[in-house]
């Protein structure tokens, strides 16, 4: 069983920066593949990056790709995201997941075997 913890989030102008982030505990993080997706009001929860063991591959929405960039230190078993140029529409609860199993799928929520209880990020116009 592994515990995620996501912090970083909060109130923002457009254009501004947030830096998330995810710590993890439990078995060993380095065996995870990582992911962030994120919840806006009456939507489906979303993928927004992912991560792999490494962290020598990474994937993005496009939506995010090009402002949102995902990291990971093994050596303190946390993932980042790192948000630029944030706008409205990025407005939503932000989850970090984890997932154990060696597969090549990362889009969809069902693939994530761990969830954090989510941060709020909220960009005023």
């Amino acid at each position: 069983q592994v515990q995620l913890v996501e912090s970083g989030g909060g109130l923002v102008q457009a254009g501004g920066s947030l830096t998330l982030s995810c710590a993890t505990s439990g078995r060993t993080f380095s065996s995870y593949r990582m992911g962030w997706f994120r919840q806006a009001p009456g939507k489906e929860r979303e993928f927004v990056a992912f991560i792999s063991r490494s962290g020598g591959i990474t994937y993005y929405a496009d939506s995010v790709k090009g402002r949102f960039t995902i990291s990971r230190d093994n050596a303190k078993n946390t993932v980042y995201l790192q948000m630029n140029s944030l706008k409205p529409e990025d407005t939503a609860v932000y989850y970090c997941a984890a997932d154990p199993k060696l597969a090549s799928s990362y889009i969809r929520t069902s693939q994530y075997d761990y969830w954090g209880q989510g941060t709020q990020v909220t960009v005023s116009s």
